[in-house]
């Protein structure tokens, strides 16, 4: 039996079907204070298995485990612990910066007093201090995905879910939320990403899982990755994996 005390996230037997199964019995850690990168080809399961985490989608059958609490359960407590940030985000155009963050702030129920420096750091981390007065309509797809993550990030989250973060970000923009989500980790919080861009992967996660056809086919830490096949780049391992799979 898995050991789950020190659990940010546990998935037990997790289905999900369509067309055909697109989740397949999936199981899966991730320790807390750990960067996790979900990988896999187009239509292994990766989207579909976050918005189960999130509670976007309902699985057919097996349980998510977000920091002990069972999501199917106790929802809105379970969710009170995370935050989803699709590869897609929606802003709301005739909204500021801020005003955006204020709002998003109000919805987890923080008090203004917490909420304003919280977001006004949040903008400075993440260079947008210049862009404050602005409405986000006009902003470019890249400060779009910023705003966004600093929405994901406004109520502290113990459990960071990313869907494809860096999509559209230039190398300046990719380097800031690179340095946010692992400042977030070295304060204790849990990030889990997937991302096509495997040297993001490489440099960043602690630990790697590879899901095909719905199913996890290999776990572990690079190192222990190349252990299982004749190592190399985590593209190398990945390429080697998923073709003998």
């Amino acid at each position: 039996m898995t050991d789950t005390t020190n659990s940010a996230l546990t998935l037990t037997a997790l289905s999900k079907s369509f067309a055909g199964p697109a989740v397949d019995n999936l199981n899966l850690t991730v320790r807390q204070g750990e960067l996790y990168a979900l990988l896999g080809p187009n239509g292994a399961g990766k989207t579909t298995t976050l918005r189960m985490v999130a509670g976007l989608l309902l699985p057919d059958s097996g349980s998510v485990e977000v920091l002990g609490v069972d999501l199917a359960t106790a929802p809105a407590r379970a969710k009170q612990h995370m935050a989803y940030l699709p590869d897609d985000p929606m802003l709301y155009g005739k909204l500021k910066p801020v005003e955006y963050l204020e709002f998003v702030a109000g919805l987890w129920g923080m008090e203004a007093e917490r909420a304003e420096p919280r977001a006004r750091k949040l903008l400075d981390w993440l260079d947008l201090s210049s862009h404050a007065h602005a409405l986000t309509e006009g902003f470019s797809r890249g400060m779009k995905q910023k705003l966004a993550l600093a929405g994901a990030l406004i109520h502290e989250p113990r459990l960071l879910i990313l869907d494809e973060p860096l999509t559209g970000l230039d190398a300046a923009a990719a380097r800031q939320v690179k340095d946010l989500l692992l400042e977030h980790v070295e304060k204790g919080g849990t990030v889990i990403l997937t991302t096509h861009i495997l040297e993001v992967a490489e440099r960043l996660a602690q630990r790697i899982g590879i899901i095909q056809h719905g199913r996890l086919i290999a776990q572990g830490t690079l190192d222990e990755l190349r252990g299982q096949t004749d190592g190399g780049t985590l593209e190398d391992v990945f390429l080697q994996l998923t073709e003998s799979a």
